[in-house]
Formats: C-alpha cells, sequence, structure tokens
C-alpha cells in the first residue's frame, strides 16, 4: 500500500493467543501499519523468514513459547526487528528479567489505550527508520574517494559540501569543463545517465556531483561495482534477500536499491553484467519494483539510478553481450569522461590536490614537487588515469626524505616511460629542425643522459655504468650541457 514517493506503510507483526485481541489490535492499527497477525510463536518465524518486518508486537503469555523466549529468537535472527512485549499479567518482574536479554524495546500493559499505543509503535516505526538511515549513510560513506574518508563525521552536509562539480580538479582551459556544464544542466531532471570513460577518470566523482545537485541530494547515494561479485551475490546486494534465501544467508538483508529509495544508486561497470542478470535489473528500472532473493513478492523502490562502464556498450549491444532495451534505459543521457592523458593541463592541479591529501594520510609534510618532477608527471601518459597518480604521489611521500619531492622518487616505469615520452616528441620535433646531424644528436644525447641521472637520483658512478661511460667522461658532458646539478 504506497502512501507517498517512495514510501510504504511500516509493516508491523503482532502475536497473540487471543483471536479478539488480535482483531483489536489490527483494527486499530491497520490504518498506519502494513499489519500481519499470527496466534503464535512459530507461526510468526514463518512471517518473519517469509516477510520484511519492521517492528514486532508480541504477547507475553503464549502456549509452547513466552513473548520473551520468542523475542530472544527475533533478536538473533532479525537483529534490525524493533521488539515490543505487551501483557495482561502480574509478570512485569519476570518481563523486565528477561529485557536485556532479548533486548526488548517497550514494555506494555494491557487493557491498552488505542492513542497510547499507536504512538509508542509510531516511535518504533521512526526509530527503525533512523536506524536504516544511519546504516544507508554508513553505506554511501563506505567507498567514497580519499577527499571524503578524512572527513567521516556521519554528515551528510559535510559530505555534499565536498561532492559538488567545482571539487573536480580542472583549469580554465580543462576539457572536463564541457562535462561538467552538461552534467549540472542534466543534474535536476530525473534522467538516466550513462557515463563512460577508462577506469580511474572519475566517473564516481562526476555521479556523486550529479546526485547532490539533484532535488534527491538529501536522500542516500549508493555504490555498487557490478564488477566484483558474481551474478547471485550481486543480486543479493542490490536486492537483498530473505534468511535461508541460499547457503550462507543467515538473516534478512535490505538490499542496496531499498537504501536508496529516494535516492540515487551509482552502479559502475555495469557492462561487465550478465544477460541473465540484466533482465532483472531492466525490470527494477522500468518498473520501480524490486525481488528480493527468497521473497514471495515484490517490494516498490523510487531510485534514480546513474550507470558507468569503461566500454562500448553500443558496441557490446551490436555482439549481443548486453541488452539493447537496457541500453537505451541506461543511456537517456551519455557522459564521457576525457583520460588524464587528454587533459595535461590539469594534472600540476590534480597532483597538488593529491599530495595535500596523502600528507594527511601518511602524516607527512613537505612543500611540494621539484620542477623536474611535475615535468615527468606531466609528459607521462598515466594509463591508470587519476587513481595511479594518486599511488606514485603515495610513493614519492613515503620514499622522500626532504623538502620537496624529486624525480628521483618515482618508479622507474613512471620515470622512464616519461623520459620515452619526451624523447620521442623531442625526435619528432628535432627532426623540423634546421642544423647539422651532429647538433640534433647531441641535443637527443643531453636528453638522455638526464633521464639517466634522475633514474639513478643524480648518482653520476650509477649513471657513467649504466650509459657506458667512466666518471670524468660523463662530467664532461654534464659540463658541456649544462646538467651539472647543484
Amino acid at each position: 500500500m504506497i502512501m507517498a514517493l517512495g514510501q510504504t506503510l511500516p509493516p508491523l507483526l503482532i502475536v497473540d493467543d487471543e483471536v479478539r485481541s488480535l482483531e483489536a489490535l489490527r483494527r486499530t492499527l491497520e490504518e498506519d501499519f502494513t499489519v500481519f497477525t499470527v496466534l503464535n510463536a512459530t507461526e510468526a518465524l514463518t512471517i518473519l523468514k517469509r516477510e520484511f518486518v519492521q517492528i514486532v508486537l508480541c504477547d507475553q503469555r503464549m502456549p509452547g513459547m513466552s513473548g520473551v523466549e520468542f523475542l530472544k529468537q527475533v533478536r538473533d535472527e532479525w537483529p534490525d526487528v524493533v521488539r515490543i512485549i505487551i501483557s495482561g499479567y502480574t509478570d512485569a518482574e519476570d518481563i523486565i528479567a528477561g529485557i536485556n536479554q532479548a533486548g526488548i524495546w517497550q514494555y506494555l500493559m494491557k487493557p491498552w489505550q488505542p492513542e497510547q499505543l499507536l504512538l509508542t509503535l509510531k516511535a518504533a516505526a521512526e526509530l527503525y527508520r533512523l536506524h536504516q538511515d544511519n546504516q544507508r549513510l554508513s553505506v554511501e560513506l563506505r567507498d567514497s574517494p580519499m577527499e571524503l574518508q578524512h572527513r567521516v563525521d556521519g554528515k551528510r552536509a559535510q559530505v555534499r559540501a565536498l561532492s559538488g562539480f567545482e571539487k573536480l580538479a580542472r583549469t580554465p582551459d580543462s576539457p572536463l569543463n564541457a562535462v561538467c556544464h552538461l552534467a549540472a544542466r542534466f543534474a535536476p531532471h530525473e534522467l538516466p545517465i550513462l557515463i563512460t570513460g577508462e577506469s580511474g577518470t572519475g566517473k564516481e566523482l562526476l555521479a556523486r556531483a550529479i546526485h547532490y545537485a539533484s532535488a534527491r541530494g538529501n536522500m542516500a547515494f549508493v555504490v555498487e561495482n557490478c564488477a566484483a561479485l558474481p551474478d547471485t551475490l550481486l543480486e543479493s546486494e542490490l536486492f537483498g534477500h530473505k534468511r535461508g534465501a541460499y547457503t550462507g544467508a543467515y538473516e534478512d538483508r535490505i538490499g542496496l536499491f531499498q537504501q536508496a529509495d529516494g535516492g540515487t544508486i551509482f552502479l559502475d561497470e555495469i557492462g561487465e553484467t550478465s544477460p541473465a542478470f540484466q533482465v532483472k535489473l531492466l525490470r527494477a528500472l522500468q518498473e520501480g519494483e524490486i525481488r528480493p532473493l527468497g521473497s514471495p513478492r515484490p517490494l516498490s523502490v523510487n531510485v534514480r539510478a546513474i550507470a558507468a562502464t569503461n566500454l562500448d556498450l553500443e558496441q557490446e549491444v551490436q555482439a549481443g553481450r548486453f541488452r539493447e532495451d537496457l541500453y537505451y534505459r541506461l543511456a537517456a543521457v551519455t557522459l564521457h569522461m576525457p583520460s588524464l592523458r587528454d587533459r595535461p593541463s590539469d594534472i600540476p592541479l590534480i597532483a597538488s590536490g593529491l599530495l595535500e591529501r596523502g600528507q594527511a594520510m601518511l602524516q607527512r609534510k613537505v612543500k611540494g614537487f621539484t620542477r623536474e618532477a611535475m615535468d615527468c608527471l606531466c609528459a607521462y601518459r598515466w594509463p591508470g588515469n587519476v587513481r595511479e597518480l594518486s599511488n606514485e604521489i603515495l610513493r614519492m611521500l613515503a620514499l622522500a626524505d626532504g623538502e620537496w619531492l624529486g624525480a628521483e622518487l618515482m618508479s622507474s616505469r613512471v620515470l622512464t616511460a616519461a623520459g620515452e615520452d619526451v624523447q620521442q616528441g623531442e625526435l619528432s620535433l628535432l627532426a623540423g629542425f634546421d642544423g647539422s646531424l651532429k647538433e640534433r644528436m647531441e641535443q637527443l644525447e643531453a636528453r638522455v643522459i638526464k633521464e639517466v641521472l634522475i633514474r639513478n637520483r643524480w648518482n653520476k658512478t650509477h649513471a657513467a655504468a649504466e650509459l657506458g661511460l667512466s666518471r670524468v667522461g660523463l662530467r664532461s658532458k654534464l659540463v658541456r650541457y649544462g646538467l651539472e646539478k647543484s
């Protein structure tokens, strides 16, 4: 029974062996709750295994199993359920003795007053909601980027302040500016968005910025990497499951679609999902319904989906590996994140930001990069994009002994490749110059010597050995080419 967008009546299970009492409770509460009624604990356990329940209202004295004994089992198997006990007998001491063991939230006496009972149960529903909101926020921050992980304090307002488009580091002439402009235009509209681009280009950061710029910005933003789990576990992670749905499902699990109800779910690496799972995902997106594993009926959810992939989904559709209908359902708008090698002007700005956060993470303090180091960072092509750049800077910071991060701290892979890229560029450049072959080769020789010196941390003995020169011969060339380092 739907109340409002993305909201349902709180499900309540009433357990009482007196039929008249059970019916009276149902009539009193059914306008405000989805009510399940049973006459004993055995039937109640069956309901709990089959349905999502937020609150249990249980009579104390029942045949077979008392209320306290039953609620102890509920606590062990469904710890999120709010437990309330009600009794018409003077056995309060027995109930109080079992409150801590069973985790009973409230103890009510018969005869109950309708207004008091309704108020108590509404408070229980609010308690359950607050607990789920806390879980949602924990999920939201679980996989957040580095700049958020240093500020996790449970305040979504702070997360929102750190997730705007302005937090995507870029210069005035960056190709990322056009992407952010389009994303900001589409953010307020309820359109599904597909973000493409290589791994490590910041697709999740863009999705997060879109969420917080939308009307859903005060609700949850949850993330799932679809390539990280097999189909069954991915379905459980997204849609939830009932206890016993599969081996290892020891308790009910609320899926990410439910946790994102009213907000946004970010489905990363969507192109890695199987065709069988794509059918279930398509239904969830089209119908606004999910069916937890092991549940007999679907649940309504109101979620905006933002998907991302590093594959060409149009080619995947043509190859039969991705459903065409799901593709068009996800890609009402397509945004492409440029790779870091296509954003060379952004590298100094990004590197400086990553260095600042790295210093906080490693508790190390430096003044910055040497000019030589920054030249190498800008020359390298960064196939792993920002993620690789971040790892390289953390490595340099961990190895640093002085106040500046020099090129000698870089990994040989980055330093050698950066030197090769520069050399290739210079070869093309030299070919277009006027001058003798000797003059051109001397410029190339100077570049090779400098790259070898940097890689050997300016140790002339090691550099000379690598180049096949004597130490005196190397020193002569350094003087000749002006490469002596003070």
